[in-house]
């Protein structure tokens, strides 16, 4: 029996093992899985190449459990070892110091165990005592047995082995219960090794015999050693590809379509992915496609290898060439790590077009669950962006689809303004801004539909994107002033009659938010109000509601512009009302105000030229005085005109029209909208003058 000490500088190893890499404890399982299948895959190159004569045998690798004595043991059938070599790979720990260990690496607490020799070491993570036995294929060699408890010191000696391979015992810590128990191991091997090279048996598997479930003498192989990423395209059917996402994904709708990567120059690549049926939204939840390196499962946290879009996809991506032990930051600037990332890039690209130019039936009836992952790629990657670009497709609330050269040609001729503009018409809500696209239809405009979240940001990109160009939402202005074909005559008003229409209407909208009311020219036969909020404004408080709100856009209150139409006759009857109703009231409101405004000029007059010290006493308090007496007669003015809004019914029924056409009448107000209206109509289909209504 030979005694010694593991050959490392320090004796806190160990301690080190358990404290630093805790946080990855299950890893263990899976290294030493891999440590197997490393084993198992060189004793068949070596039967293959000739340098092994005898019979491989069966080479499935075995795990077990034993929940009583709380231990667990993985057994391969692989090349195995000789003393010599459990000396060198076991004894000799492949690192410096622990201290430099720790200093150099301590942000990186993923997959750093194998990286620096320490695979077999994560046992300790887990174990108080582990054990090997092991016997090289080599001819004549002596079966050994290794066995440490925590400790540096180990024992090594000669045993009767007489199968070849490797089987490591760990007798698990108090601690570690949980890893002899069949379902927590079921679910790592599921985890980490479903798709490993080598046959993995975990178990018996199971039949229904007299009424019950029983073992049977048949080893239960937990994964696919063969998975469909390691095949050709040419072998797998549509079928196929099916049936493997959803034993990947099995609660998931079905994806839209594939891609099959391949590449063995200038670096390895192999895998799979799937577009899912996004819909309307982001999918939260991303990290769906799982990294593997030669089938070992590694992570599914994969944005610094794949571009950020590509995250929404879903599947797997095999290669031995991402460095998979190194921080985050360093695969941001790896050379491997960015070709890789441009060739999924060019190959989603690729695929998405040649759906598009050959089969682009299809291609549109998956465009609603296509489009947000399109227009993300298109924001975030510049080189996506000039790809999509010949493919994307706007949709028209008609339901039809256009590539952006075709829509372009369509809209031109009837949607450029008087300078020259292309102005592009869209809906966030077809349903809730019917009337304003009903408007930009009677005039033979187009209409697209923007309904996804990211729409807000995807518009400026286009407008930065297209020359001459401009996008503005149906309902942010009339339409004649969205598309401006000549300068409109403005309605030949009389004094202060804007501000008081506007002092009149305001007191009857919702006081949640800021109006500005104006009065514009729209013909006789359009509406009478119109309620709009500013392209502006709106595109970037939708873009603040998707950044969470914080910022200065999303914390301003909502803010409106009220159009009244002049020219509808509704709109001049209330006029009408308002100066029978006000007049006198008004008007002598009105001359106090002139003659106030005239002493005020004079009394501004009698200050112009003087410092503020020059000016007497009994001046200032005149201009004070009257500033006040103004602003009080300005009042009372607004006063009257809140009162005449509030007491008019026609004003207030057209108002709430308005208000209910943009979804924005509710509680309280929709129930006095509803009652008015139905003391208007009166009894039998009646006006409440005995007028029918039309």
């Amino acid at each position: 029996m030979k005694k010694g000490k593991i050959g490392v500088t320090t004796e806190n190893i160990f301690p080190i093992i358990k404290k630093f890499l805790y946080s990855d404890h299950e890893i263990f399982l899976r290294e030493l899985v891999a440590n197997a299948v490393d084993a198992t895959q060189k004793m068949k190159a070596l039967s293959s190449i000739g340098d092994f004569n005898g019979e491989l045998g069966d080479l499935t690798i075995r795990i077990k459990t034993d929940e009583k004595k709380n231990t667990l043991t993985i057994t391969d059938r692989g090349i195995g070892m000789t003393m010599e070599e459990v000396d060198k790979y076991i004894n000799q720990i492949a690192f410096s110091s622990a201290g430099e260990f720790l200093e150099k690496y301590k942000e990186q607490l993923n997959n750093i165990i194998g990286h620096f020799g320490l695979g077999f070491y994560s046992t300790f993570m887990t174990s108080k005592k582990v054990v090997i036995n092991t016997l090289s294929w080599k001819e004549g060699a002596k079966g050994v047995r290794w066995e440490c408890d925590g400790s540096p010191e180990f024992t090594m000696e000669e045993i009767d082995k007489t199968d070849r391979g490797t089987e490591i015992i760990l007798y698990l810590d108090d601690d570690s219960k949980e890893f002899s128990s069949k379902t927590k191991i079921t679910e790592l091997l599921n985890k980490y090794c479903k798709f490993m090279p080598v046959p993995i048996a975990f178990g018996k598997t199971e039949e229904w015999k007299d009424g019950k479930m029983v073992e049977t003498e048949q080893d239960k192989i937990i994964n696919e050693s063969t998975p469909l990423w390691t095949k050709t395209p040419s072998e797998i059917t549509e079928e196929d590809y099916l049936k493997f996402y959803r034993l990947l994904y099995p609660m998931q709708d079905d994806p839209l379509f594939h891609i099959h990567l391949n590449v063995d120059y200038p670096f390895n690549l192999t895998g799979i992915l799937y577009f899912p049926k996004i819909k309307d939204k982001m999918d939260i939840t991303r990290n769906k496609i799982q990294l593997y390196s030669n089938q070992m499962f590694v992570t599914d946290s994969v944005e610094n290898i794949v571009p950020d879009f590509l995250t929404l996809l879903y599947g797997v991506i095999d290669s031995p060439d991402i460095p998979l032990n190194v921080s985050r930051s360093y695969l941001q600037s790896d050379a491997n790590v960015k070709k890789i990332s441009s060739y999924i890039t060019r190959k989603v690209a690729d695929r998405l077009e040649d759906i598009y130019k050959n089969d682009r039936a299809s291609f549109e009836a998956k465009w609603d669950n296509l489009k947000l992952f399109i227009e993300y790629g298109m924001l975030t990657d510049e080189k996506f962006y000039d790809r999509a670009v010949k493919f994307a497709l706007f949709k028209t609330v008609d339901g039809k689809y256009l590539n952006y050269e075709d829509y372009k040609k369509l809209i031109e001729p009837a949607q450029t303004d008087k300078n020259k503009k292309l102005v592009y018409l869209y809906t966030t809500d077809p349903v809730a801004q019917y009337t304003y696209i009903e408007d930009a239809k009677d005039r033979g405009y187009q209409v697209l539909v923007f309904d996804s979240q990211l729409d807000a940001h995807f518009v400026n990109l286009l407008e930065s994107k297209f020359k001459d160009t401009t996008f503005a939402r149906v309902d942010a202005d009339s339409i004649d002033s969205l598309i401006q074909k000549e300068s409109k005559e403005k309605p030949k008003l009389k004094e202060n009659e804007e501000s008081d229409l506007g002092y009149a209407f305001e007191a009857v909208l919702p006081k949640d938010s800021h109006y500005h009311v104006q009065v514009e020219n729209l013909g006789a036969a359009a509406a009478p109000i119109l309620i709009t909020q500013s392209e502006f404004m709106r595109r970037y408080r939708d873009m603040s509601a998707l950044n969470g709100g914080l910022n200065f856009y999303g914390e301003m209150p909502d803010s409106y512009t009220v159009i009244l139409n002049y020219e509808n006759p509704l709109i001049q009857e209330i006029i009408k009302d308002k100066d029978e109703e006000t007049r006198k009231e008004a008007d002598e409101i009105q001359a106090k105000l002139v003659a106030t405004r005239s002493s005020l000029e004079e009394a501004e007059a009698k200050m112009k030229g003087k410092k503020p010290e020059e000016i007497a006493t009994a001046d200032k308090d005149e201009k004070e005085r009257l500033d006040k007496q103004i602003s009080e007669l300005s009042g009372q003015r607004k006063e009257i005109m809140e009162k005449f809004g509030q007491n008019n019914t026609l004003l207030k029924q057209i108002a709430d029209l308005a208000l209910l056409s943009n979804n924005m009448l509710k509680g309280k107000e929709l129930h006095s909208f509803i009652k008015r209206s139905l003391q208007i109509l009166g009894p039998d289909g009646k006006s409440g003058k005995g007028e029918e209504i039309k």
